[in-house]
């Protein structure tokens, strides 16, 4: 499963144009495991989706000439057949930002990893984002000649949303966004919202609000303030500790739209994994089919199971998750399992636990907000 490599290699990490419009507003669509976002690039401007990522930073694409690229379902982008297409050079701030990740051979290239073991490389260049009616000039990108990995064989390239200087937020200098996500089996699409766009106007439930934590040590990440978790009627004893920030820079709990399932620190998840047990009163599936940690064998003679409740207990913000945000049943298969998973250090607030929610990420006020919503209504 593609969201255990990426824990790994979570824990290992251990415009004036936009902002005068108003923001930005694009497309969202669930893919599998992943979200994709749709945007345009170039000029001419030719379309693209790819993998909506607060993860990470980097924003990039399959280019031409490819010496080592996935299967895509457009056209791979050629650099040279647009106008606005430029190089960036080895002395830009945005390929500093790079790090140890580039090397200067006639212009700035960059190599970027992730944790499944998925990377892309090639030419660090600037180009002209288009999203909607709004055209975003000079944004850097990787023009990716060798990208490898199962994860990226959706879109044509992924967008990084993370605090990093290289991220689409960061190039907008828009302090907020929001993005809803629609049920995985829902064809239809959703919204993300950049800007002055970004808000709660079209949510219909209660406004959760908790803060963000910045990790010096990772200070591209999202981590929030988990204080505990519910499960049926019963605050699960969890050690404070299971879920702080160490001033190491390991532990604590980030936000992911690019994770599918939620990880939960060791202790953390069995306790979370035994109050199901008591809940659920099912037999347990250990077939390991489904690829989960905790699976229940579904009884034939009905095709509904009554679920305990799932609280999360943010600083500020109790999150009363509904069940598809946390079960996935498999009536063909015979058996429903909890879309969670365990991790020896960092935990991952997944996206199968944020559907049908918008959340809205305010880094003036340093805040993450909650709203139960219909996604595909926006």
């Amino acid at each position: 499963m593609r969201g255990q490599h990426r824990l790994k290699r979570l824990n290992a990490m251990v415009l004036a144009a936009a902002a005068s419009s108003g923001g930005v507003k694009t497309p969202v669509i669930a893919g599998n495991g992943e979200f994709l976002m749709y945007f345009s690039i170039g000029t001419p401007p030719k379309s693209y989706s790819a993998i909506m990522d607060t993860g990470s930073d980097l924003i990039w694409i399959q280019c031409q000439p490819c010496s080592q690229c996935y299967h895509q379902s457009t056209p791979i982008f050629d650099p040279k057949k647009s106008s606005t297409y430029a190089k960036l050079s080895c002395k830009s701030h945005l390929c500093k930002a790079l790090q140890q990740s580039s090397t200067c051979d006639h212009g700035c290239k960059y190599t970027y990893s992730y944790g499944d073991y998925s990377m892309t490389q090639g030419k660090m260049a600037t180009e002209t984002l288009t999203f909607g009616k709004v055209s975003v000039p000079k944004i850097g990108f990787g023009c990716g000649e060798d990208n490898e990995g199962e994860g990226f064989s959706e879109g044509a390239g992924l967008v990084g949303l993370g605090r990093g200087e290289l991220s689409l937020v960061s190039q907008l200098k828009e302090p907020k966004f929001s993005y809803c996500l629609t049920l995985f089996d829902d064809t239809k699409k959703s919204t993300l919202l950049m800007g002055s766009m970004a808000g709660v106007n079209h949510a219909i439930g209660a406004v959760k609000t908790t803060p963000l934590i910045r990790n010096p040590l990772q200070p591209s990440l999202y981590y929030l303030s988990l204080n505990g978790i519910s499960v049926g009627r019963n605050r699960l004893r969890i050690k404070k500790s299971s879920f702080a920030l160490r001033k190491d820079g390991t532990g604590g709990l980030i936000i992911d739209s690019g994770t599918t399932i939620t990880y939960l620190e060791e202790s953390a998840f069995h306790a979370v994994k035994k109050g199901f047990i008591k809940h659920m009163k099912l037999p347990l599936n250990t077939s390991g089919a489904a690829g989960l940690d905790l699976c229940f064998t579904l009884p034939s003679e009905t095709a509904q199971v009554k679920v305990p409740k799932l609280i999360f207990h943010f600083k500020g913000a109790d999150l009363d998750l509904p069940a598809e945000n946390y079960m996935i049943a498999d009536p063909e298969s015979g058996f429903v399992c909890l879309a969670m998973g365990s991790s020896n250090d960092i935990s991952i607030f997944g996206n199968v636990q944020q559907q049908n929610m918008m959340v809205l990420h305010d880094l003036k006020k340093q805040t993450v907000s909650f709203i139960q919503t219909q996604c595909h209504k926006l």
